[in-house]
């Protein structure tokens, strides 16, 4: 059971990154995702949330109309589309897999069960 993210990096502001989470079968199926995020000295942040289906999805206030959340159920795969990125956006993201209800967003961390290594995003102003 491993969740494995990458696509972080170092970008300027206004710039665009893709993060992906590539999950075993296990952890996948059947599971909601969501993607976190931690900064320096501050709290976990809930990002986005994507239900099994596609048909649930949350986004923070903070990031909304700029990052896209996506899955690929085929590929065991899930995305974040960060566009138009500020410095406010530099943290450790992590995906995470939420296998207890499907079919909804858990918006806690507590509540996701599997977590991947995190990946360095890094916006310069």
């Amino acid at each position: 059971v491993q969740l494995q993210a990458s696509g972080g990096g170092l970008v300027q502001a206004g710039g665009s990154l893709r993060l992906s989470c590539a999950a075993s079968g296990r952890t996948f199926s059947g599971a909601a995702m969501g993607w976190f995020r931690q900064a320096p000295g501050k709290e976990r942040e809930l990002v986005a949330a994507i239900s099994w289906s596609g048909g649930s999805i949350y986004y923070g206030d903070s990031v909304k109309g700029r990052f896209t959340i996506s899955r690929d159920n085929a590929k065991n795969t899930v995305y974040l589309q960060m566009n138009s990125l500020k410095p406010e956006d530099t943290a450790v993201y992590y995906c995470a897999a939420d296998p207890n209800y499907p079919q909804t967003v858990a918006l806690v961390y507590y509540e996701y069960d599997y977590w991947g290594q995190g990946t360095q995003v890094t916006v310069s102003s």
